[in-house]
């Protein structure tokens, strides 16, 4: 708009009124105002002649044609020879004849007019600035919509109040009825937020609202559209709707509208969605569109969200961009930054170690007050991306440690089965939680127990003093819930037992009752596993000294050896050391579906090796030691240790029972 336009139109908003005549012509101009004071004024104009004049007057260059100057408060209109007042409530001017010379007319020091010749201009100019002005008026209406809308919704308590707001405003944005009702559901319980959308669907005004959002879907910004969508995704309108397809369908048509902002709740919005064509195709567009702004990125909160609902198909190419992009902005992480990027990064699948690496620091340095919920999402994403580090780990379990009074007894057992998975085994941390499980094992239900079992047994972990007080307990415990175990369930509690070395006497009758192996050993779930725990159960019963439940050891079938590995490397060291291939036998196959790599036969001093054939194996000599060099994998160990884990630990009892020697080298 032109400038002198603007200040003519600045100067009728603050015009507090006043009447002038001028000849015999008359116009008459009148001036809603607003009793509130709540937006700028509106013009009326009753005679286009005025309309005409007034904006040729605005065009002239030099100075403005006409200028209102008004600070009082009252109306004034010239009748005969006296100036008379009255309230300001509409203003009316007299006639104004053809001007033939400037003149200026001063009625009171509170108000004045001055007026010049006015220039010509030609059609066209005029139309352009009239549609100019009418637009900038009704972006004022617009705002004025908009303050009415929100101090009206601001009173609403229920998503049917807002429903009962637009029934009484319908030409108001129906995107912000909406958004508004998803501001007041998520503050409410789950079940109020099901009442409440119940309500929802019965109120008269819903349909009409749905169908008025479709109807301004292509013409609202795009912003207030995807917000809009968000809302009502999470208010929990079903995903399979017409009205949720077609803002699909829209938000798809406008996507290359999108700004970082429309970026980021898009992709909130599909993280939250089921899949379907329309998402499966936004998501795709989406990338697309990540791909191509990707560098233009300022937040890294948008650049989160944005890995977290593009998904894990997305191309590795997208991916790597995306950590390069990360990796560029780290100076500007925060630590909540860091604690996110965990998520962010399983979302998508992506293992970036250097990027995990610099976020582990960051937290790990700011562990104190990070929230219970935050812990396990990024160890559980440290899971899921197979990402190991030491100190971070630590870092948590001492703080969990060290302010152990104020962590539940669950929370804490949550965070020791992530540690588990994560092969992390935290001395400390294990045994002050083996102490409170001790002092309130009553309050521990199946489920709790047979997870203490498994993490216990898993990483291999004896308290020095309270070990059998421990497994004592834990068998009382777990007797209540015997007649209610599924038979893997129970299965599941013999094999921890065995490992740590505990062999209850009701338990392993329970499950070698006949019908219990058969609906084990029947079963398609799991029939690996089912068959290799079953094994070392017979194994400890046979190999342990336990010779009152020996009788109760059922017949197996061997497991085939398939799995053994080839030790290219072991073997050339041996080679190397020994330089006969005869003094050491390897891939020995033993009872009980064990087998070692390497066997040598030594004097019991460790100072001759005796030349070993197949034959003599498995003869036993007082005097001949025999030595087994078992490669174990990296995961055999807890992590950042040597301490073997429970499986590799009773390995080795197992076959020091068969009389051997172990040697454990690492693949």
């Amino acid at each position: 708009m032109n400038n002198k336009t603007s200040s003519f139109l600045w100067n009728l908003r603050h015009l507090n009124l006043n009447i002038c005549s001028f000849g015999s012509t008359s116009f008459r101009r009148t001036m809603k105002v607003d009793p509130l004071e709540l937006h700028k004024p509106k013009l009326i104009y009753q005679n286009k002649t005025l309309k005409i004049f007034l904006f040729h007057d605005s065009l002239q260059k030099p100075q403005s044609s006409v200028r209102f100057f008004c600070q009082g408060a009252l109306v004034f209109q010239l009748k005969g020879n006296e100036i008379q007042k009255r309230s300001l409530n509409t203003l009316t001017s007299t006639s104004v004849g053809k001007l033939s010379h400037c003149r200026r007319q001063s009625f009171d020091s509170q108000c004045f007019l001055m007026m010049h010749t006015t220039p010509q201009i030609d059609v066209d100019g005029l139309k352009k600035i009239e549609v100019s002005a009418e637009h900038d008026l009704s972006q004022k209406e617009k705002q004025l919509d908009f303050v009415r809308q929100r101090d009206l919704i601001q009173q609403c308590n229920s998503m049917s109040d807002v429903l009962d707001l637009f029934s009484k405003f319908p030409k108001l944005s129906s995107c912000n009825y909406f958004i508004s009702m998803w501001k007041i559901a998520k503050n409410m319980s789950e079940d109020q937020r099901r009442f409440e959308r119940q309500l929802l669907y019965e109120h008269p005004a819903f349909n009409q609202l749905c169908y008025q959002v479709m109807k301004d879907a292509k013409i609202v910004r795009l912003q207030q559209l995807m917000f809009t969508l968000y809302a009502l995704i999470r208010i929990g309108i079903p995903q399979n709707t017409y009205l949720i397809h077609v803002l699909l369908r829209v938000v798809q048509e406008r996507i290359n509208e999108c700004d970082e902002t429309c970026l980021s709740v898009l992709s909130r919005t599909l993280e939250i969605m089921e899949e379907n064509k329309n998402v499966d195709a936004l998501r795709a567009g989406l990338r697309l569109l990540v791909d191509k702004q990707i560098w233009t990125l300022e937040h890294i909160l948008t650049l989160q969200t944005m890995m977290r609902c593009i998904g894990k198909n997305a191309p590795y190419s997208l991916k790597k961009k995306i950590e390069i992009k990360a990796l560029k902005e780290l100076d500007k992480f925060s630590y909540i930054n860091s604690q996110r990027m965990f998520g962010a990064l399983a979302a998508m699948n992506h293992r970036s170690v250097t990027l995990l690496n610099e976020c582990s620091k960051m937290v790990a340095a700011n562990i104190p007050g990070c929230p219970f919920w935050m812990l396990m999402n990024m160890l559980q994403s440290c899971k899921d991306l197979h990402y190991q580090n030491l100190d971070f780990f630590t870092a948590i379990a001492d703080y969990i440690t060290t302010t152990f009074d104020m962590w539940k007894m669950k929370q804490v057992l949550g965070i020791l089965f992530l540690f588990e998975a994560l092969r992390f085994r935290h001395i400390d941390l294990m045994n002050l939680f083996l102490k409170k499980v001790l002092d309130e094992s009553q309050f521990l239900n199946q489920k709790d127990i047979l997870c203490i079992l498994h993490i216990y047994s898993s990483l291999n972990h004896f308290h020095e003093c309270k070990d059998q007080q421990f497994l004592e307990v834990m068998t009382s415990a777990l007797n209540s819930y015997l007649p209610k175990l599924s038979s893997l369930n129970l299965l599941s509690a013999v094999y921890c037992f065995c490992v740590l070395k505990h062999f209850p006497e009701e338990f392993l009758n329970q499950l070698f009752q006949e019908n219990i192996i058969n609906e084990l050993l029947m079963s398609d779930n799991e029939s690996e596993k089912i068959e290799y725990m079953l094994h070392q159960v017979n194994a400890c019963l046979e190999l342990e000294d336990i010779s009152a439940l020996k009788s109760t050891a059922i017949p197996l079938k061997e497991c085939s050896s398939a799995s053994l590995h080839s030790n290219t490397l072991v073997e050339n060291i041996l080679l190397n050391i020994l330089e006969d291939k005869g003094l050491f036998l390897k891939n020995v196959q033993l009872p009980h579906n064990y087998f070692v790599d390497f066997e040598l036969k030594m004097d019991s001093r460790r100072t001759q090796v005796f030349p070993v054939s197949e034959a003599d194996a498995f003869i036993a000599d007082s005097d001949i030691l025999r030595v087994a060099l078992v490669c174990v994998p990296r995961n055999a160990f807890c992590f950042g240790s040597t301490h073997p884990r429970g499986g590799l630990q009773m390995k080795m009892r197992h076959l020091k029972a068969l009389g051997f020697h172990v040697i454990l080298v690492r693949r």
